[in-house]
């Protein structure tokens, strides 16, 4: 597995020169690149507007969810299970944009395409771990409805915060756990042959193909993983809603039953916007469709940055609890310093 040099964009690197470091490893040598090449998308015509317009949508979703974090953690109103999910999935979102886009903004703004190795597989972690805690924080608000509309005389006993505490801290440690063993697998891998990682960051399986020597394990660990990361999430918040209807058409009341599920229409806005275009493209890829690849890194790239710009916008114009705390927020702001005339 050894090897003197390797090829990358038509020119012939040495070891020493490319600073690959050779590691003993059970007396098996192992060959570790000094970093990656991001170049997908470097094809793409405008690719650096591209990149400008999803900087923008992560500006926005920082301002966006660091604000709707702020409102929830000074007012102690809302320091119930139902804002804890809602800011827990606002910090998932600021995490999982951060993951991406300063990296976009160097390779394809400055043009600096080049990743060091230790920081692809920072970046691989953190994005994996945030992407799979999202379908997950979804699960939360929607068992958080279930319990509200189908619980209502007892959701204070059954959704305590101490028992919301449990519930995210469980999920996050789960997430945290099994993105770093799937993470810690691409050290154990040589890599003797090309750098060019085709994807718009240090994708774990674009990286993953580049490797040289067996990765069917690791293959079929992510495969096995994704499909559970999608169909998991997806059964709950499906199996929450049927109980959550069941509840809504045993309501007497018409008004009732709309303001049932007037308080569903967020959360299930969120779900479609997460999980519609993560569903086609994995079933394109699962199935081997052929389509083209630029296609499906753009509409990745946009469902990673879009979904986190609308968590916030859409709870605080759906949820009376937030508009009314902005209200007086801008209240006390115009009373405190009146507009001049």
């Amino acid at each position: 597995l050894l090897m003197t040099g390797f090829v990358l964009q038509g020119h012939i690197y040495l070891l020493n020169h490319a600073g690959l470091t050779a590691m003993q490893n059970d007396n098996n040598s192992i060959i570790q690149p000094a970093g990656f090449y991001i170049v997908a998308l470097s094809s793409m015509p405008y690719s650096n507007i591209y990149v400008m317009f999803l900087t923008v949508l992560y500006v926005i979703t920082v301002i966006c969810n660091v604000f709707l974090i702020s409102i929830i953690f000074y007012d102690h109103r809302l320091h119930v299970p139902k804002f804890m999910a809602v800011g827990n999935l606002a910090l998932v979102d600021i995490v999982l944009s951060t993951s991406l886009v300063p990296g976009m903004i160097k390779t394809y703004i400055v043009l600096d395409n080049f990743v060091p190795f230790k920081l692809c597989l920072v970046q691989m972690y953190t994005y994996y771990t945030f992407l799979s805690l999202e379908p997950f924080s979804l699960c939360i608000l929607s068992y958080d409805r279930f319990v509200a509309i189908c619980f209502p005389l007892r959701q204070d006993s059954i959704n305590t915060n101490t028992r919301m505490t449990y519930i995210i801290s469980a999920v996050w440690l789960f997430c945290f756990v099994i993105a770093l063993y799937a993470v810690t697998s691409i050290p154990t891998l040589s890599f003797c042959g090309s750098l060019e990682v085709h994807s718009y960051f240090c994708d774990y399986a674009p990286v993953l193909v580049l490797a040289c020597g067996d990765t069917t394990a690791q293959w079929n660990f992510v495969t096995v993983l994704t499909i559970l990361f999608i169909t998991v999430p997806l059964i709950f918040i499906f199996l929450t809603y049927m109980g959550i209807l069941t509840a809504v058409f045993r309501m007497k009341s018409n008004q009732s039953r709309f303001k049932a599920l007037a308080t569903c229409t967020e959360h299930l806005i969120l779900v479609a916007l997460f999980f519609i275009p993560i569903v086609i493209i994995f079933c394109f890829t699962f199935f081997g469709i052929i389509w083209n690849p630029r296609v499906g890194l753009v509409s990745l790239s946009l469902s990673s940055l879009i979904t986190p710009c609308v968590n916030p916008i859409l709870y605080s114009l759906k949820t009376k609890e937030i508009r009314s705390r902005i209200h007086s927020l801008l209240t006390q702001r115009l009373s405190v310093h009146p507009l001049k005339t």
